[in-house]
């Protein structure tokens, strides 16, 4: 048996830090909004041999052992330890360092595949706690609608917004760390007070007043192309334009 998915990527609009914990991080406020126009091809078949991945697209640096998916299978099999092994076949269309969570949506399609190859009977709350293991943004991808994310941005709640516009995106050839990002980041200079949910419900030509991507400040002196990018997307007529992420993706919302 074969399962077919096409993670998809996604979009912030907005991301509001709101202080730092402790333990070194940071604590967030942000919308994140499935983008399906931009997914990848993730294939799961039951194999009679052993766990493998096989790549086309995009190209991805690194040890295949660290990939998302082998992670997500690996974490499945812990629980299950007789699990069955799988081969995935994995066609990247979305870039890495792009701040559109293209890794994390597809360690949940790996999550959600694998637990319906073999009907393990994990629910999606179960599946989210293992998830969180993985990163951040992987728990989101579980879900299929936009979500506002809270704490580190694992804390998950539904959101309705209506979005009736074009979405234009723009991935310059630039991997941008998130390590960086935050690293640049003063976050004492953000408002905590800010509370994204009210923004939202402005009228979206007052975004650009109002919703902020607080790394873009921190990117965008890291990578001055991309504020150029962001212009030129007013400058055509968006009625918003923002940073996903940590980058290195720009869009645009256009009538």
């Amino acid at each position: 048996m074969q399962y077919t998915f096409l993670p998809p990527a996604k979009i912030n609009l907005g991301l509001f830090i709101k202080g730092k914990r402790p333990d070194g991080y940071h604590l967030l406020e942000t919308l994140m909004y499935p983008l399906p126009q931009l997914c990848d091809t993730l294939q799961l078949t039951e194999s009679a041999g052993e766990l493998s991945l096989e790549m086309e697209g995009i190209e991805i640096e690194g040890d295949i052992q660290t990939n998302l998916c082998i992670k997500a299978y690996r974490l499945l099999q812990k629980r299950f330890p007789d699990l069955s092994p799988v081969h995935i076949f994995l066609k990247k269309n979305i870039p890495a360092g792009a701040g559109l969570g293209g890794g994390s949506s597809d360690a949940a399609a790996t999550l959600k595949g694998v637990n319906s190859l073999f009907n393990l009977g994990l629910s999606i709350a179960e599946l989210a706690e293992m998830a969180a293991q993985l990163g951040a943004d992987v728990p989101f991808f579980l879900y299929e609608k936009p979500m506002l994310a809270t704490g580190i941005g694992t804390d998950l709640h539904e959101f309705d917004i209506d979005l009736p516009y074009r979405i234009e995106l723009i991935t310059p050839p630039i991997h941008s760390s998130t390590v960086a990002a935050y690293k640049a980041l003063d976050y004492t200079k953000c408002d905590a007070s800010r509370d994204l949910g009210e923004i939202l419900s402005l009228p979206v030509d007052t975004w650009q007043k109002y919703l902020e991507n607080d790394l873009e400040v921190p990117v965008f002196s890291l990578y001055p192309e991309l504020a150029k990018i962001k212009a030129e997307l007013y400058e055509k007529g968006a009625v918003y334009a923002a940073m996903s992420g940590s980058g290195s993706a720009v869009f645009g919302l256009f009538e």
